[in-house]
């Protein structure tokens, strides 16, 4: 991948909580249309966002990176937004959303239909923990699912993809929900490519963080499907050093990693005891694809961010 593909791409670096905001020094201005809100966002004190932004910035420059952040309090629409409206490759957390589509789609008795896969299919994905044992005997489609979500099982994902009639079928699910800004073009492993250039196979922290606070909204998702989804979401290694690191203690975190080369994303719902949650996407793209910073970058940013909402 090419390391500076999406700083091409990278618009507005301010940092703004609802439509107020105050510009970094880093930035190059300009805003990615088309992406959904779905509550009005509140302000903050003018103190409380310079000192955000100032934090933020030290980070990307402590890990040379550059960091996207949106984050929305689904209770009081208090709102955190850093490089919300640039571009950033969303490798594999996108799986939340093809994983939710499909649940969406599908009745019980559907999710009991058995699949199978070929020895092809798991070579050409690359991480398969799940599906690399079952080539002989398959799943079934609900297993498939709980895979590409829980262990981020790549050939699951692109069975997921396959029911819902390819990355076409996921884009075109997320563009009538309102989100007009994420561009699928790719199964796995391609959907972790990004050329210099191209809006394919990117979102912005906004789009995902407004299409995962829509998938808690009931006309959304039905109470079990979301239930399911939320359940595939927890307890999952991959997101143990990410958000689920930086929260801050007591709070639950069910969250869907995402990791090729410079790009290190976690998305997730992070409820508070005995309060609504926080829906928060942090997306980094390192300046060396070799680093291995990028956790550690995840978790700093999600432990500032989420201390505003304390």
């Amino acid at each position: 991948m090419n390391i500076r593909a999406l700083q091409l791409l990278a618009a507005s670096t301010a940092t703004v909580l609802a439509v107020a905001g105050c510009a970094s020094s880093r930035s190059q201005s300009a805003d990615e249309p088309g992406s959904r809100t779905d509550t009005a966002p509140a302000t903050m004190e003018e103190s409380a966002h310079r000192q955000l932004d100032t934090q933020l910035t030290n980070l990307e420059d402590r890990y040379d990176a550059r960091i996207g952040v949106s984050a929305i309090d689904t209770g009081t629409g208090e709102a955190v937004d850093h490089r919300g409206d640039e571009r950033f490759g969303f490798a594999s957390s996108l799986k939340v959303f093809a994983v939710a589509e499909l649940l969406d789609r599908t009745t019980p008795k559907q999710l009991k239909k058995h699949v199978t896969w070929s020895q092809a299919d798991v070579d050409e994905a690359g991480w398969t923990p799940v599906t690399s044992k079952h080539v002989d005997d398959g799943l079934p489609l609900a297993e498939v699912a709980e895979s590409a979500l829980r262990v981020s099982d790549n050939a699951a994902m692109n069975i997921v993809l396959d029911e819902l009639g390819g990355p076409d079928g996921l884009d075109e699910a997320l563009h009538k929900g309102g989100d007009t800004t994420t561009e699928v073009t790719d199964e796995e492993p391609e959907l972790n490519n990004v050329e210099a250039g191209s809006t394919d196979n990117t979102t912005t922290p906004a789009a995902f963080t407004a299409d995962l606070h829509g998938l808690l909204d009931p006309q959304r998702l039905s109470d079990d499907d979301r239930d399911v989804l939320l359940d595939w979401m927890s307890d999952n290694a991959t997101g143990d050093p990410l958000i689920r690191a930086g929260a801050p203690d007591g709070w639950t975190v069910q969250d869907k990693s995402g990791h090729s080369d410079a790009i290190q994303n976690d998305i997730a719902v992070a409820t508070p005891p005995d309060r609504d949650p926080i829906v928060v996407s942090v997306l980094i793209e390192t300046e060396d694809p070799e680093s291995a910073d990028g956790p550690a970058v995840v978790a700093a940013v999600a432990e500032v961010v989420l201390d505003e909402f304390e």
